[in-house]
């Protein structure tokens, strides 16, 4: 709490703050392992390595990830670098990040004097449009204006619950009726999201199918529609994905990655797995950056991902 002229008020937690809190089964889960396998008065060397290897696969991290992270922790215990778990520690940390970071290779498209257009896709269950209505809660508290798109018309449900999540944000959503076509929503979004100067463009997709041709030829045709209004859209394509699911879900991630032009991944219920090693093995594996994490159910629990906080959370 914060002392005031006018009584006390409640201190918000920083993002740190959070990130810890959200990946907490993990840390515990992980620094166990670490401890375990590094114990008091035990010799670093390669077979105390191989053990750490498996700790590291257990958190998620997946084979090529862990290791390409262990690789330099390797040739250190080799030079006899490395003496104790702090020493450990301090390696794996900066490896793992060296690996986020190597991911921010794509920065977000900025564009003046027309709608930002963010298509979000994922297949259904993954929580894509309960993180739309988040995203859309937390451009409006940076003061932006935004429109959602209810292109998702396949699943009736799909438009009530963006509908929802419209009322709860105050943001308005653009709909047509459940089966029509996607990209005649998007259109309709686009004309009026160009003569209200809207900042963004928020288009939820239908999350089925998605081995399927067809449904990528729709986001195609909706790729298509959006730079009829600016040639540079979609200036975002974010592939929502279930944390808990962890290394099964890299399977749908590199589908979508390779039909649907994805720039960034959204990791949600974050706070609900042990494996949160997954979110470096998505940037590893698919050289995609994590944008934002869902860290619960409130409508301001999508954060922003920042590399450097969520390693630090990993380990301290």
């Amino acid at each position: 709490m914060i002392q005031t002229l006018f009584g006390s008020i409640e201190e918000r937690p920083s993002f740190l703050e959070r990130m810890k809190e959200a990946v907490t089964r993990t840390r515990e889960s992980l620094s166990e392992r670490i401890e375990d396998v590094i114990s008091i008065g035990r010799e670093i060397d390669q077979s105390t390595l191989d053990d750490l290897e498996a700790a590291l696969i257990a958190a998620d991290l997946g084979v090529p990830t862990t290791t390409a992270a262990l690789q330099t922790l390797r040739e250190k215990v080799d030079r006899k670098q490395v003496g104790n778990v702090d020493e450990v520690k301090r390696v794996l940390k900066g490896e793992l990040l060296a690996m986020l970071n190597s991911a921010e290779k794509s920065p977000v498209r900025r564009v003046d004097g027309e709608p930002e257009v963010i298509l979000v896709v994922g297949v259904n269950g993954t929580g894509k449009t309960t993180t739309i209505g988040k995203l859309s809660h937390l451009l409006r508290s940076q003061g932006k204006t935004v429109l959602l798109a209810a292109a998702d018309t396949f699943r009736a449900a799909a438009i009530e619950q963006l509908e929802v999540w419209g009322d709860r944000t105050g943001t308005e959503v653009i709909k047509n009726k459940p089966g029509g076509d996607p990209a005649a929503v998007l259109f309709d979004a686009m004309q009026a999201a160009k003569a209200r100067k809207t900042d963004y463009v928020i288009v939820d997709t239908a999350g089925r199918l998605h081995t399927k041709t067809n449904l990528m030829t729709e986001l195609e045709k909706m790729r298509r529609t959006a730079q009829r209004f600016s040639a540079t859209a979609p200036h975002e394509t974010l592939l929502v994905m279930d944390g808990t699911t962890g290394q099964n879900g890299l399977q749908q991630a590199r589908l979508f990655t390779q039909s649907a032009g994805v720039t960034g991944i959204v990791l949600t219920k974050l706070d609900g797995t042990a494996k949160g090693g997954v979110v470096v093995a998505i940037s590893k594996e698919l050289g995609l950056p994590v944008r934002y994490v869902g860290v619960g159910e409130k409508v301001g629990d999508l954060l922003p991902f920042n590399p450097r906080d969520f390693v630090n959370s990993l380990f301290d």
